[in-house]
């Protein structure tokens, strides 16, 4: 028996890194998922590895009307809807003085919008299921600040503010809100930074070393399931010592 069985999650960003392993270990560990990407290739390739108990939604995580395209697939093809997995997100590494308008607004669409719409569209088919979880990603970079990384910090401290009101708003209704704030871990966002870069954040992680998407794909299973049923509105860091 998987700790996840009978539960349907969405996940987010699931065509591969982070998302990708957060699906497989789900499934892995009895539950049916619901992947989703722009990446449409790669994620049908996931969905169709894991088998029968995935599918695979195109969706453009800042569209309200796509985040409906995902509940009803979810719904048509399991049942119900346990748990989210807001796992999506993109980056720039763009100082303050460098961001222009366009590109901090393309950042906080999907980091940010993509988030709130997120758990803004699975609260009825939760409250039908009688409980559930939501995980929103966020990051060190919701922790402290940041440089080099103006608009992806901004949207990721917003992640954890929406995180916290959202736990309190929804605990009514059995549905726990928390977030996962991963630090440097070896997944394609990083290719978006130079390399130099790169080596310095390895080099600020007291563990020395990139984590793996699978190591944070274990805490999102922990958050998902019910080994955390008393756990809502937390930050779960796991960033190798990062802000420490």
């Amino acid at each position: 028996m998987g700790v996840m069985d009978g539960a349907v999650a969405i996940v987010t960003g699931a065509a591969r890194g982070q998302g990708e392993a957060e699906a497989r270990l789900l499934a892995a560990n009895g539950a049916q998922v619901v992947l989703t990407d722009i990446l449409a290739e790669e994620g049908n390739a996931v969905a169709t590895d894991i088998g029968d108990a995935a599918r695979f939604v195109a969706h453009d995580v800042s569209s309200a009307e796509g985040w409906q395209s995902v509940i009803d697939a979810a719904l048509a093809a399991f049942g119900r809807v346990d748990v989210l997995v807001n796992n999506a997100a993109i980056s720039a590494p763009v100082k303050l003085i460098d961001t222009e308008p366009e590109l901090f607004e393309k950042i906080v669409q999907v980091n940010q919008m993509g988030v709130y719409l997120g758990m803004r569209a699975v609260i009825a088919p939760m409250r039908t299921a009688g409980a559930g979880s939501i995980i929103n990603t966020c990051s060190v970079a919701g922790l402290r600040g940041t440089s080099t990384l103006f608009a992806y910090t901004a949207t990721k401290w917003a992640v954890r503010g929406m995180t916290k009101a959202a736990a309190l708003e929804l605990a009514r209704y059995k549905i726990r809100v928390n977030t996962v704030c991963p630090g440097v871990i070896d997944t394609p966002i990083l290719e978006t930074n130079p390399e130099s870069m790169n080596e310095v954040l390895v080099k600020s992680t007291p563990l020395r070393r990139l984590g793996a998407p699978e190591e944070i794909a274990d805490a999102v299973l922990f958050l998902a399931s019910p080994s955390s049923s008393f756990a809502t509105g937390a930050d779960f860091v796991i960033d190798g010592g990062m802000s420490l």
